[in-house]
């Protein structure tokens, strides 16, 4: 224990010796009853004084008030104890709310627990100090700037929920908090997760960080794939299931259609392993779930479900001279419906409801067609992004972190020999970036999805490479996320999107829990020929409906699942590497780094000290009132 103002205990150096001379000094005479004071006057005038020093007596006023005396100088001295915290007087708090802080190997799960943490540190911030709450890794969200009101930093903690979507990344997190540290000395950030995050190499933080560990234990197996596709005999169902713990495990995976029990596999998981079941379903099955029986300790990934896409096919436009390979790679994807035009054409009839994307190879027509765009090779400027040269022999250079359009593409062995040099607008984000300029963009504008891909593909060899066909399904996939077989298949967090003509009138949203929603309260938007509803967080099968003139004139359906191997890899890191302006790396919470001042405490017991010698004092007076409440009552006792 050490004190914070050590010079107030010198109040009782100086305050206590008078305490005592008062009661050395005080004159002490006894009562006495006599019959007549006439004798006592001559005495009373001859006594002018007592003798001042005499034996101090035992006195429980008097030590009463030096154990006050002392707890009020200690309180003042303010001590404290050493801990393991924060010691700044500007904290910010980063709090993970990533799917895997869902995990329940910290009762009642991680995510609790990291809330627990965070109060215990608001708790330690000094009278003066403030506070932020940041809410990374998925959604960052901010539910408290800047404030020294407790009562609203324990609010917006408390106020934090689970975000299963939007991947681990504490890049925006980070930045706002170096931001803000920035600004205020004495700042300090603190890091409260389960350590699965990715933490941007390009950033210093200009203040002290720490993190603390939430979690124990990495016992986790998940549904990882599922997919529904047509075949000549119905629909081939595929389901994976992944032992993400360090430990063999025996589980049961339970297949369901539309809602009853198809078959059930036995899984026996080494470390690390998959295991795959391929089975072939009915044509009229619109509905899968696969279900690992059995706990473990993150649920969420322990179910996934699969919608059927029989019967619907995306139809995508495309405007080229002719592109072998684009033609072979479209045709690789499910539920594609290719059409290619002459690169001259002028005018497109078709809208957005008819044909959701156009594909531009080399060309950039002066009048835009409705819907979703994907330029490929552009040749000149338009309203998304400008053309202002050429990139020579660019280094392939993607992007970090969780980037969807990436998934499962690897382009290192990419080569191209040349490239259109963009600057698309900030509607756009850079998915694979070069030397000089993005060779692949890709944003929303507008409500209309746009991808810029910088080079013709006969101008790389990424037609030649496995990446290809997987690129182009994802870019399909996020270029039409309402149409499609793959387009039934969304990460939470990732808004349904449906072209729309002017026949429709209302689309509801029937939801995983069966809730429903329209857009005629709002919650679905419907906005150049597209209804978007984004509130998607929860996992589970959605049921989009289009109404014209009060009757249904379509259904479709989407399975929104987990599938992020970031998040079911549950196993907590005891560090995290961030590099700070201190020149500092390691991050993890040290013993002794923060202290914990308990003067409120002293306080509290001095004021308690305070009224027993006030009751001390007053005690003649207290009994005499008891006895005279005694005799008032002794009467109605009598009769």
């Amino acid at each position: 224990m050490s004190l914070l103002a050590p010079l107030a205990l010198i109040g009782a150096a100086i305050i206590g010796p008078l305490i005592v001379a008062m009661y050395i000094l005080k004159l002490r005479r006894e009562e006495r009853t006599i019959s007549s004071t006439f004798l006592w006057q001559q005495m009373v005038r001859d006594v002018e004084a007592n003798a001042p020093w005499q034996k101090l007596r035992r006195n429980l006023l008097l030590l009463l008030q030096l154990l006050l005396l002392f707890l009020l100088v200690f309180a003042l001295a303010r001590p404290f104890i050493r801990t393991t915290g924060i010691t700044g007087r500007n904290l910010i708090v980063i709090i993970d709310h990533s799917a895997s802080m869902g995990a329940t190997d910290v009762p009642p799960s991680r995510l609790e627990a990291a809330k627990e943490q965070a109060i215990r540190l608001i708790d330690q911030l000094p009278d003066e100090g403030r506070a932020t709450i940041i809410a990374g890794g998925g959604e960052m969200q901010v539910p408290a700037s800047a404030t020294s009101d407790r009562r609203e930093l324990r609010n917006a903690i408390n106020s934090i929920t689970l975000a299963t979507g939007g991947g681990s990344d504490l890049a925006q997190a980070l930045t706002l908090a170096s931001a803000l540290a920035a600004r205020e000395d004495q700042s300090e950030v603190a890091i409260i997760s389960d350590g699965n995050v990715a933490i941007p190499e390009n950033i210093k933080v200009p203040a002290t960080v720490q993190f603390f560990p939430i979690g124990r234990n990495d016992d986790n197996v998940a549904v990882s794939a599922i997919a529904l596709q047509p075949s000549a005999g119905g629909q081939t169902l595929f389901v994976q299931a992944t032992n993400y713990s360090a430990d063999v495990v025996a589980r049961r995976l339970d297949i369901y259609l539309d809602g009853a029990l198809f078959n059930a596999y036995s899984l026996d998981l080494d470390p690390g392993a998959e295991q795959a079941f391929v089975a072939e379903l009915p044509a009229e099955v619109r509905v899968v779930e696969a279900r690992l029986d059995g706990p473990d300790a993150l649920p969420a990934d322990d179910t996934a479900w699969a919608v059927s896409s029989l019967g619907e096919a995306l139809r995508v436009r495309v405007v080229s001279d002719g592109n072998r390979f684009l033609e072979t790679g479209l045709s690789l994807l499910p539920g594609i419906e290719a059409t290619f035009v002459p690169s001259n054409t002028v005018a497109f009839t078709e809208t957005a409801a008819q044909v959701p994307l156009t594909i531009f190879d080399g060309v950039v027509p002066e009048v835009l067609p409705p819907g979703n765009l994907f330029f490929i090779g552009p040749t000149r400027s338009t309203e998304y992004f400008s053309v202002t040269g050429e990139l020579e022999f660019p280094a392939v250079q993607p992007v970090g972190g969780d980037e969807q359009i990436l998934r499962n593409v690897s382009l290192s062995d990419v080569s191209v020999l040349r490239a259109a040099r963009i600057a698309p607008g900030s509607w756009s984000r850079t998915v694979v970036d070069s030397d000089g300029a993005p060779l692949l963009a890709v944003g929303e504008r507008e409500g209309r999805r746009v991808a810029v891909l910088s080079f013709n593909l006969q101008n790389s060899d990424l037609p030649l490479q496995v990446a290809f066909p997987l690129l182009l399904s994802n870019l399909v996939s996020y270029l039409a996320p309402g149409s499609g077989a793959e387009a039934a298949q969304l990460l939470p967090g990732q808004p349904l999107a449906l072209p729309v003509d002017d026949a429709i009138d209302e689309v509801r949203v029937i939801r995983p829990d069966g809730s429903t929603v329209s857009s005629s309260s709002g919650a679905v938007q419907i906005a150049n020929g597209q209804a978007v509803f984004a509130d998607t967080s929860t996992l589970g099968v959605y049921t989009m409906e289009e109404y014209g003139g009060g009757e249904l004139l379509a259904r479709h359906r989407y399975a929104v699942n987990l599938f992020a191997p970031n998040e079911s890899q549950i196993l907590a890191q005891r560090d995290l590497v961030v590099p700070q302006v201190s020149g500092a790396q390691s991050t993890v919470s040290r013993e002794r780094d923060s202290r914990q001042e308990f003067w409120r405490w002293i306080a509290l017991i001095a004021l308690i000290v305070l009224l027993i010698e006030w009751l001390v004092y007053q005690r003649n007076g207290i009994a005499y009132l008891r006895d005279r409440w005694f005799k008032s009552k002794a009467p109605e006792r009598a009769r």
